[in-house]
């Protein structure tokens, strides 16, 4: 261990604690390790673990690596480092002002340290494997308590000053949260995990201790603490006939042994107790969660430590504000830097964005600032006190740091979408080099004098591992070095390219319109290196030194063509030097280019010489368990290190604590050279960042992203389709508002909008050139389309560029092809989904479900999905077969051999019981229990159900059930497919009918639908797994051979049509016959005869043979009118027949259907029962194996009790030995001290009587039992905890002290010399031991002989526990007895047998059975007596509903003529007011109205004019008495701090007069005192009372004040 601090207060390191200089495996490192070596100057940071105070100034808490040490008062840290690694469990000891902590290695070692000297005392080596999480001090006596986590889980009791491990305990799985012990007694400890509080004791038998678990029993939510129920023993064994007896939580889940004694419930308790009653005082509101309080030792300070890692004090005695002590940082650091000149101050970052400002001296915290946005890199610039800072975003932010106690922002550039990885500056301030993701990096102006402008960035082909910067001041250059991550090769590359001065005064020779830098304006070179690194840095004479990644060493290459290989492209590694650090690391240099910095996750710190690559010293500052070391840099003078951790949360500041005299001259020179640069430019652009104005963010503006540039955007618009989308296209991609847009975008943009500006002309020219074409080829298009076919042009031949179509045409079909890849993939997988779900329901069903609908009724019937038997199913219900049948032979064979024995007779209702069981077909169904033998199953196979046992017994006769019920589903299944095969025939016979039917409709001519029945989805669930086209809504895509090959058949398709339309004879038929050779009869309908052509000339001029032939022809066509008519007759009775046939046999099958439904009803009452019966069963085997856990459980804990129980005898067995031992030297030590006694007279029996006589009271004379001193000030609520035979040693060394004065000549009686005085106090001395000794072997026999108390209580606690045990036990056979023995057995009741009230089962004892038909009979006759009282009370109703209708009617005439006579009073008796009389009278009643209202608005706004008057005449009385009332609480304030001063001098003017006696001055003064506060309470009396006098007078005068003028 090391302790570092200042120079004041840090102890040195012992010699032989000192950091080895020398490195494993190095030799060259052993003469360095004299030269030099680091230390620690300072450590900032908070972890957040734990905290306390090691005395009352100072308190104490880990960071990483170290323990800080902060006093309260002066502000100073002190650090203690762990060189082991990350500080793990901490502890602190107010009282001994000592300290312990653990590392986090393997096999942790606690460590016990004292303070302020830091001095290690001791080193507690327990069986810890992997950490210890708690540690605990004892307020009294040398004890410490650890406990370990995964594995162990122990947790044990040290004696740290004797290094002894007193006692441990193990508890599996427990994760603590808290261990503290009691401060008034140490021998308990309090042990504090996620669910409960437990209370250990340490009991002690002499030397040996032993730790005791006590549970504590926690309040509920309302603060009662109620009787806990034990989970393992129930207290009572409540028993249900149905449910089985009431078992433990733990049987019911199953579990046994620790798991089962150790089960508990979730339950949260809350509570805040002060006493007996609750009270509540808001004393502070920081704002932030608190996670913990701590008290210093004299309880005058309480700490506030936030979640946030934010530290409070507050005085509780004072009750005044919180001081805030230490403000951590809200998250890890990030990095850090010195700022310029670098000898004073540096800077630091967090990951949350949050930048502090420290003294280099002793690390002060200066400042701090918040920037409120995730950081990615953080640096200082040399020319300037200016601080860049990378953000995750992409953005940097520019801070003033020129006022180190006010930094603030004043700029930032937004410039890329990329994040930032890392900030560099050139030696010389003139760069910033920005690392961001995708090989991009950026160069910057770092001047605050040029606005941070961006100069330009360059793009790297390959992911960026690492960059540094060399500044060549010879040359003006500054060469930036490039490491490269190459893929698939186990190799690098390295790229250099130069920055010169003149990038920034002539910007645009050296970058494109885009920004990008020109190759040839950065001279790049690229390098390949034969090794992969992680990082590198540059020296001059092309030297550059590698961190390589595959092993453990440093790379040194000198970048020449000597070095190459014999590919020319790869450099050679000119020496390796191993690291001796493990895991991934990084180089850092240092400003001289002297050291070379060496960092990895293993978290030491190695420093080489860069010429001979020796180690200069090496620190181990951070640790592994932390992540390592994050950054690394050197000040400029090379006088401190800033070393940051990955996650421990510690920034180190290391310094050199022995270095050679050259060394330091080196550094110094190179500095104070390097500030001679910087000094003049330092100072001009210092003055530059103070005048620059903090930043604040402008969404308008985008000054902070393009300082240099601002421009006007010019909207152009365009005449056409496709310029449109075109310059929509391009908008589109740059459309982001300019807050939001990047450097980089704003670049595009710019050369985007230059061009547009540029080309405008040309563009507008192209753009109605464009038009017009357009229009020309629109019209030619046109012109085509009226030509005929043959002239016709093609539509691709107006394509004037046929490339752009050909590209568009390829583009499209490249979208098409991956969208149909896409669809075709997700078809792909809707496919894959349809073959599991169709294997797992579908195939797998070897019946399908499937339902049967009514044709006319919404009625419907399902089948009974059923799975085929699996080939285990299969063996298993075989197996039991065969059993069954086996048990029911050997049952045969038993019962023949009963009947055989003459001598055996079986008792009367045991033979009736076997007779049952035997005779399964003799049984009937209300005994089985369910109705299956009438549906298909066979209830011969089952066992009885008195019969059911054993486990075996209800596992088979559940897998008979279960095969009862597949016999079942398979028989309905079997009816139904009839059913269902019945409708399909059905169907057809109807489609038959409906054929004839619309025959006949098409003869009559009749517009009737036609009721036409088919099958459902549900009736044939095949369909859906079959896609009709017609289901298809859209058009099916074709390809191009489908395509050829439809068209193909289109074309036979209507060649066959029209060859079968070109035949002569049937176009002869067609128009001869109308294509028959003979007329049918039913075609009579449609025959008509065709009037004689004479039919248009009138009648008269008709001829006799015209005339008969018309006669003829009326005869024939009423003939075939009679002929038409009864065919029709004929037709519709045919018609009628047929639906009348449909109808009766769809009526049919609907019956049938019905039918079954009601026996699918059935089937289901009776699977129901048979359910019923395996659900009973299941629960049954449920309660068994409940039953056998809970014996497993028993017997185990029988096991351990017992094993408790002969480990407590043997311990009171030898406990018992130790005290018998023990008195017999009790005894002989009070003989010994008698005989002392007796010794004194005889030794002085020569000194005279009187002599004598004082001498022996002298001998007898104690001084006064010293105490402890405590402060009669202190706030400490816990007294003396002393009292235990501990503190025996103590007590004898201040009874000691104590003799001193006693023991002084001046008590020597007169007349005895000094040698005897002298042997006689030594005697006293030898005689005060011996009692001392005396009470102290008392007290420890007490605490033995308690000890084997407890334990005899143990044993026969123990004993009880056993015969509880032994009593469940018994119960619990009992009960499985019972189980076996009372079993639940299902009956079959007809209706109205059995009437329920409620769903409990209840007590069949006085139950019995009736016939239904008594209660019918009964429920008739009450139907019948009840139908005669309803009958009567209706006639009533009737009789008094005419009464009270004609008493409705008299009332309402009654009320008429009230009404009238009311309006004939109101009549005479009408009153004409004065309103009335004005608006009859006056002309102009309106304006009248109006005046008034005027007049009344006047009023109005004087009233409020008056009191807005008298409102600002009380506020400003308000303002008044608030101003008095502010110089009240001042006096006041004043007043109290007096009061304080006050009570301290009473309380020294009380401690003055108990010194000094003086008793009459102090009640003088008293008195005087006494009449003063008199005097003041009646003048505060009298002033309250005039105030009051006051306040009542000015309500008068302001009462008479509106009295007098109540206008105002």
């Amino acid at each position: 261990m090391e302790a570092a601090g200042e120079a004041r207060s840090a102890a040195p390191a012992p010699a032989d604690e000192e950091p080895r200089a020398k490195a494993p495996g190095d030799r060259r490192c052993s003469s360095s390790a004299e030269e030099a070596a680091l230390e620690v100057s300072w450590v900032q940071g908070f972890s957040k673990k734990n905290f306390g105070f090691i005395n009352n100034q100072t308190v104490c808490y880990p960071c990483g690596n170290y323990i800080l040490f902060l006093n309260i008062e002066t502000k100073k840290t002190t650090v203690l480092q762990c060189q082991t690694g990350q500080v793990g469990a901490f502890a602190a000891n107010r009282n001994s002002q000592v300290l312990a902590f653990s590392d986090r290695k393997l096999n942790p070692v606690i460590y016990i340290y004292t303070f302020p000297e830091l001095n290690k005392l001791a080193e507690l080596k327990g069986n810890a494997q992997l950490d210890y999480t708690l540690l605990a001090f004892s307020f009294t006596g040398p004890y410490v308590a650890s406990y370990s986590s995964i594995p162990e889980f122990v947790l044990s009791v040290w004696n740290w000053q004797e290094n002894i491990l007193l006692c441990s305990e193990t508890q599996p799985g427990v994760t603590a949260t808290s261990l503290t012990f009691n401060p008034m007694n140490w021998q308990q400890l309090c042990f504090v995990n996620e669910s409960s509080l437990t209370i250990w004791h340490i009991e002690r038998n002499n030397d040996e201790h032993h730790l005791k678990q006590n549970p504590v029993k926690l309040p509920d939510g309302q603060g009662s603490v109620s009787p806990r129920k034990d989970l393992f023993f129930p207290v009572s064994h409540s028993e249900d006939p149905y449910y089985g007896p009431d078992l433990p939580v733990s049987a019911i889940a199953g579990l046994v042994g620790d798991e089962a004694e150790t089960f508990m419930e979730g339950i949260l308790f809350f509570y805040h107790v002060k006493g007996l009653q609750y009270e509540m005082k808001i004393c502070a509101d920081i704002l932030q969660p608190i996670s913990s309080l701590i008290f210093s030792p004299d309880y005058t300070i309480l700490l506030l430590v936030t979640d946030q890692g934010t530290v409070y004090t507050y005085k509780p005695a004072q009750s005044g504000e919180v001081v805030k002590l230490l403000d951590a940082c809200s998250s890890c650091f990030l990095a850090a830097d010195f700022l310029t000149p670098g000898n004073k101050y540096c800077v630091s970052v967090t990951i949350s964005g949050e930048v502090q400002v420290w003294l280099l001296e002793d690390g002060t915290c200066l400042s701090k600032l918040n920037i409120d946005i995730e950081a990615t890199a953080m640096a200082c610039c040399p020319s300037s006190n200016s601080v860049a800072v990378g953000t995750k975003r992409g953005q940097i932010y520019f801070l003033d740091v020129t006022k180190v106690e006010a930094p603030r922002v004043v700029h930032r550039i937004f410039l890329s979408k990329f994040p930032v990885l890392s900030l560099h500056y050139d030696q010389s301030g003139q760069f910033l080099i920005a690392r961001a993701t995708e090989g991009h990096i950026f160069i910057l102006d770092a001047r605050p004098s040029k606005l941070f402008q961006v100069l330009g960035y360059v793009v790297l082909a390959d992911e960026v591992l690492d960059l540094s910067v060399a500044s060549d001041f010879k040359n003006d250059l500054v060469e930036v070095v490039v490491l490269l991550k190459v893929a698939e090769v186990q190799r690098a590359t390295l790229e250099i390219f130069c920055l010169s001065s003149a990038l920034t005064t002539d910007n645009d020779k050296y970058v494109n319109a885009q920004g990008m830098l020109n190759a040839s304006a950065i001279k790049k070179e690229q390098y390949d290196l034969d090794y992969p690194l992680s990082s590198a840095v540059r020296l001059k004479d092309n030297i550059v030194y590698g961190y390589c990644t595959c092993a453990p060493f440093i790379c040194k290459y000198h970048l020449s063509e000597e070095n190459m290989l014999e590919d020319p492209s790869v450099f050679l590694s000119e020496k390796r030097t191993p690291s001796n650090q493990f895991g991934p690391g990084f180089l850092c240099l240092s400003p001289n280019s002297r050291w070379l910095a060496s960092a990895a996750k293993d978290g030491v710190l190695f420093i080489y010489h860069t010429f001979t690559m020796d180690i200069l010293a090496q620190k181990h500052s951070h640790s592994y368990q932390g992540g390592g070391i994050r950054s690394v840099v050197f000040s400029l003078d090379g006088k401190f290190i800033l070393v940051n951790g990955e996650n421990d949360g510690a920034l180190v500041c290391l310094k050199w604590k022995k270095i050679k005299k050259t060394e330091v001259k080196e550094a110094a020179f190179h500095w104070q050279s390097l500030l001679a640069i910087l000094n003049k430019p330092t100072l001009n652009e210092n003055i530059v960042l103070k005048s620059m104005a903090e930043w604040q963010f402008d969404p308008e503006s985008t000054s902070e992203s393009l300082p240099e540039e601002k421009f006007k955007e010019a909207p152009v618009k365009s005449s056409n389709v496709e310029v449109t989308e075109e310059d929509g296209n391009i908008t589109s991609l740059y459309s982001a508002s300019t807050n939001d847009m990047t450097w980089i975008g704003q670049k595009i943009k710019k050369v985007i909008r230059e061009e547009t500006q540029r080309f405008a002309n040309q563009k507008k020219e192209l753009q109605m050139g464009i038009k017009k074409l357009r229009k020309t080829i629109q019209k030619m298009m046109l012109e085509n389309e009226q030509v005929p076919d043959i002239e016709k042009l093609e539509q691709h031949e107006f394509n004037l560029d046929i490339e752009e179509q050909e590209r568009a045409q390829a583009e499209a079909e490249r979208e098409v092809a991956r969208a149909r890849k896409e669809i075709e993939m997700e078809n792909l997988a809707n496919r894959y989904l349809q073959d599991v779900i169709k294997h797992e329901c579908w195939d797998a069903m070897c019946v399908k479900g499937r339902a049967v609908k009514c044709f006319r009724m919404a009625c419907e019937v399902k089948n009974y999905p059923l799975k085929g038997h699996s080939e285990e199913e299969l063996e298993t219900l075989e197996k039991v077969l065969r059993l069954k049948k086996i048990e029911t032979a050997d049952l045969k064979v038993q019962k023949k051999n009963l009947e055989t024995e003459s001598e055996t007779v079986l008792p009367k209702e045991e033979g009736e019981k076997a007779e049952e069981a035997m005779a399964d077909d003799s049984a009937s169904d209300c005994l089985i229990g369910s109705l299956s033998s009438q549906y298909g199953g066979d209830t011969s196979i089952l066992y009885h159900q008195w019969d059911l046992h054993t486990r075996e017994q209800k596992v088979n006769q559940i897998v008979l059930l279960k095969d009862i019920i597949y016999k079942v589903k398979t028989a309905f299944n079997k009816e139904f497919d009839i059913v269902a095969q019945q409708k399909e025939q059905e169907i057809a016979r109807v489609k038959e009918r409906n054929l004839r039917i619309r025959e006949i409709l098409a003869q009559l001519d009749l517009q009737v639908e036609v009721w036409e029945p088919a099958l459902t989805d549900d009736e044939i669930p095949e369909q859906a797994l079959t896609v009709q086209d017609s289901e298809i809504k859209v058009e099916k895509y074709l390809t191009q051979q489908e395509r050829e090959k439809a068209e193909m058949l289109a074309k036979l398709e209507m060649e066959r049509h029209l060859a079968a339309m070109d035949n002569e004879r049937l176009r002869a038929l067609n128009d001869m016959m109308g294509g028959v050779l003979e007329i049918k009869k039913e075609d009579i309908l449609k025959m008509d005869i065709p009037p004689p052509p004479f039919i248009s000339k009138p009648e008269h001029v008709w001829s006799d043979e015209e005339k008969k032939i018309f006669r003829e022809h009326e005869k024939k066509v009423k003939q075939l009118n009679e002929e038409k008519e009864n065919y029709r007759r004929a037709l519709e009775n045919e018609l009628k027949k047929l639906e009348a046939s449909i109808q009766e046999t769809t009526q049919n099958f609907d019956e049938t259907v019905c039918k079954l439904s009601e026996r699918k009803v059935k089937i289901e009452m009776v699977i129901y029962q048979e359910e019923l019966k395996i659900v009973n069963l299941i629960y049954a085997l449920l309660l068994d194996e409940e039953l056998d856990t809970r014996e497993v459980g028993l017997h185990n804990f029988l096991m351990k009790k017992e094993k408790d129980k002969v480990k407590t005898a043997r311990t009171i067995q030898t406990t018992k030995n130790k005290i018998e031992a023990y008195i017999d030297t009790y005894e002989n030590a009070i003989v010994e001290e008698k005989n002392l006694e007796c010794g004194f007279t005889k030794e002085f029996a020569d000194v005279p009587a009187n002599l004598f006589d004082e001498l022996f009271q002298l001998y007898k004379h104690r001084p006064k039992t010293p105490m402890t001193e405590i402060l009669h000030d202190t706030a400490n609520p816990y007294g003396d905890g002393s009292g235990s035979a501990e503190d025996y040693k103590d007590a004898l060394t201040l009874l000691m002290k104590a003799m001193d004065k006693l023991d002084s000549p001046e008590h020597m009686p007169n007349g005895l010399d000094l040698p005897m005085w002298e042997h006689f106090c030594l005697a006293r001395r030898n005689k005060m031991e011996s009692e001392e000794l005396v009470k102290w072997m008392a007290l420890t026999l007490a605490e033995m002989q308690a000890f084997l108390q407890r334990r005899m209580d143990d044993n026969e606690k123990i004993k009880s526990e056993i015969e509880d045990i032994f009593q469940e036990l018994t119960w619990l056979q009992e009960e499985k007895m019972k189980l076996q023995l009372n079993l639940t057995v299902q009956f079959l009741l007809k209706q109205g047998q059995v009437e329920l009230e409620s769903t409990e089962i209840p007590d069949y004892s006085d139950a019995i059975l009736i016939n239904k038909s008594v209660i019918e009979e009964l429920n008739c006759s009450i139907m019948a007596q009840g139908q005669k009282k309803i009958a009567s009370m209706v006639e009533c109703k009737e009789f008094s509903k005419g009464i009270f209708q004609l008493e409705w009617e008299h009332k309402k005439m009654r009320m008429q003529i009230d009404d009238l006579k009311q309006k004939a009073r109101d009549i005479v008796t009408l009153p004409i007011s004065k309103d009335r009389q004005l608006f009859l009278t006056v002309l102009n009643y309106d304006s009248r109205i109006a005046h008034h209202i005027s007049v009344m608005e006047e009023t109005l706004g004087i009233m409020d004019k008056l009191h807005k008057k008298n409102v600002k005449n009380r506020q400003k009385r308000i303002k008044e008495l608030e101003k008095c009332i502010s110089l009240k609480e001042e006096a006041n304030y004043e007043l109290s701090l007096e009061l304080k001063e006050m009570l301290v001098s009473v309380s020294e003017r009380r401690h003055i007069f108990e010194a000094a006696d003086t008793r009459h001055v102090s009640e003088k003064i008293a008195k005087q005192r006494y009449r003063e506060i008199l005097k003041q309470k009646h003048l505060r009396g009298l002033v309250k009372e005039q105030e009051e006098q006051f306040e009542i007078l000015q309500a008068e005068v302001e009462r008479l004040k509106s009295r007098t003028f109540p206008i105002l």
